[in-house]
């Protein structure tokens, strides 16, 4: 059988130009005359380049991330005859460029090059449409006599196909898809919703000083990034508000830089005097943001530097401080926040600059936040980042499910926290498996030459009364052990510094069992605080003044089972080697989790 190609529809296609190029030829058939593989550079995915004929002219291609397959797979090759679904035009300098959004696979392969094609060039396209014009100013009522339109004219039963129904979403009103966006591209309007708009950013350095702000711009197909500078800043920051949609045309279109980004394309926008911006009524076919939430309880395994989505209850709001980084010795604007969520966790964010000054968000609204970035200091917490977004009280499923289970139970409800779960030296980023006491004897658990990392749930049975604790210098940021030299004077040799009373510091010598067997931890002061439930200082009083609220205080501390977060290291006493269990962290226990733990045990055996 024949191959048929849709003769002339490329030179069709580019005499309509840029904006309703589908119009001018419906699912044209053409052959693939090379596909090359743009491998992948960083974030950026791989991509397919492509040369298709007509059998009279070709052009180059660039195929949408989404039909990559067809290629990767092997369904689409050189010689393949394909059907073009959707497409835009687009040209580069004297170069007619085809976006490829989808196709398919039309007839088997053929084995030669069809027709003796030549470069579609703007001149033969701007031709081809005089000369479509004259034919249908002339045309007569002669079947016969009449010559069909260049533009609809096909090499046989692909067929002359002029679209005359409404073509792909949003190509019938001349507007294109984010996903088709590219450099190769100068005539294009895109409709999508606006969700994220940046603080305004000034910036100075050897070269000047200036001003800039982000928008984030989604519709169907995608997201994409857009970027104003200097009197763009003056003109087009107050147009824009997160949730409103805009259409928006005449902007530069470049290679998106990563690093300050986390939206997923390979290209982002650059306004400029010319770049229009018109704000549209809410149309539901633009979609909102979305999210992918990572829970509360889930930080503890997601990796450190990882940016996220999470949703929470705002619980608590921290007041407002000035940081001064060490290097730059610039100074920064911070406010702490908690949040809380239905898997009994909460979490430390970070806010910082301008929005840190003006927070204004209620307690116990909800939250949701996109592309958070997760830290390990101090323990698993969030930052906002330059690239984040904050909705509050969003009309979402997950939103009125933690509205109504905080309303019903979780104001009252402890929770558990992620402090000492990370910290320095990348203990977050070591394995942390549950083990029994008995797995961890039979597995020679820290007996290496490095430290092991561990999780244990055990129940204290006993802490020693002697030795609970040492005074310790309090000032910021040291913890060393303090000399009395005389009555109300304690002497910090480091920082060279005396006080009239020290702050006492936990340093607890547990024993805990489990259905295993025993060992014994050493707890120092933040863990300490949790188990005993005070400071050492204030135990220290206690002690003191009322031996029997002591004694009390001690057994009930001596009676409860926790989660231990343990870093095992080897260490030589007397001449022999013994196991030192340092607890890193320590939490309650989380009875709903920890039944699908020992659910997920059984499923094993079975």
């Amino acid at each position: 059988m024949a191959t048929l190609l849709s003769g002339g529809s490329l030179a069709a296609i580019f005499a309509a130009g840029c904006e309703n190029p589908k119009e001018a030829w419906k699912d044209p058939i053409m052959q693939v005359l090379l596909v090359k593989k743009i491998e992948a550079q960083g974030k950026t995915p791989e991509r397919y380049r492509i040369v298709v004929s007509d059998g009279i002219h070709f052009t180059q291609g660039m195929i949408a991330s989404q039909s990559n397959y067809l290629m990767a797979d092997g369904k689409i090759q050189r010689g393949s005859i394909v059907r073009m679904k959707e497409y835009e035009a687009g040209k580069v300098k004297d170069k007619s460029v085809l976006i490829v959004l989808a196709l398919e696979l039309a007839q088997d392969k053929a084995e030669e090059k069809i027709g003796d094609p030549k470069q579609v060039m703007p001149e033969s396209a701007a031709e081809l449409a005089q000369q479509r014009v004259a034919q249908e100013a002339t045309s007569t009522s002669n079947f016969y006599g009449n010559r069909p339109s260049l533009a609809n004219r096909s090499a046989g039963a692909a067929g002359p196909s002029r679209s005359s129904a409404p073509s792909a979403r949003g190509q019938s009103t001349g507007i294109s898809a984010i996903e088709s966006l590219s450099p190769y591209q100068n005539r294009w309007a895109i409709k999508a919703r606006c969700t994220f708009r940046s603080e305004i950013k000034n910036w100075k350095n050897a070269k000047g000083d200036g001003k800039l702000f982000t928008v984030n711009l989604k519709d169907y197909s995608g997201e994409i990034r857009a970027t104003g500078f200097g009197d763009q800043v003056d003109a087009l920051y107050h147009v824009f508000e997160e949730g409103s949609v805009y259409r928006v045309s005449k902007c530069k279109v470049g290679i998106a830089k990563r690093q300050f980004s986390n939206v997923d394309n390979d290209y982002e926008l650059t306004f400029d005097r010319d770049s229009e911006v018109q704000r549209e009524d809410d149309d539901d076919d633009v979609p909102h943001q979305t999210y992918n939430f990572v829970t509360l309880q889930a930080l503890q395994d997601t990796v450190k530097d990882a940016q996220i989505d999470v949703i929470g209850i705002l619980k608590d709001i921290g007041d407002v401080s000035t940081l001064t980084s060490a290097k730059t010795q610039k100074e920064f604007t911070k406010r702490e926040v908690t949040l809380v969520d239905d898997t009994g966790y909460s979490v430390k964010l970070s806010v910082w600059g301008k929005s840190a000054e003006k927070f204004e968000v209620l307690p116990e609204s909800v939250l949701a936040l996109k592309g958070v970035k997760v830290s390990d200091f101090g323990g698993r917490s969030l930052s906002m980042q330059n690239s984040s977004t904050m909705q509050v009280d969003p009309d979402l499923e997950e939103a009125h499910r933690l509205k109504g289970w905080f309303a019903g139970e979780g104001r009252d409800s402890h929770f558990s926290s992620h402090q000492g779960m990370g910290g320095s030296g990348g203990a977050a980023d070591r394995p942390s498996a549950f083990k029994t006491i008995q797995q961890a004897f039979d597995e020679n658990v820290g007996f290496g030459e490095t430290a092991d990392f561990y999780t244990l749930k055990a129940t204290i049975s006993y802490i020693k009364s002697e030795n609970y604790s040492y005074p310790a210098c309090k000032s910021e940021g040291c913890s060393k052990k303090v000399l009395e030299i005389s009555d109300n004077n304690w002497r910090c040799e480091k920082c060279n510094m005396s006080w009239t009373e020290p702050e006492w510091r936990y340093i607890l010598t547990c024993s805990a069992y489990d259905h295993t067997g025993q060992t014994w931890l050493n707890v120092f002061d933040d863990a300490g605080k949790i188990i005993i439930g005070m400071s050492a200082t204030d135990l220290q009083n206690v002690r003191q003044y009322d031996d029997v609220d002591y004694e009390t205080t001690m057994k009930s501390a001596a009676s409860q089972t926790w989660i231990f977060r343990i870093r095992a290291h080897q260490e030589v006493y007397q001449d022999t080697p013994r196991v030192r269990n340092r607890v890193l962290s320590v939490q309650k226990v989380d009875y709903a989790a920890e039944c699908n733990r020992m659910i997920d045990i059984i499923n094993l055996y079975s």
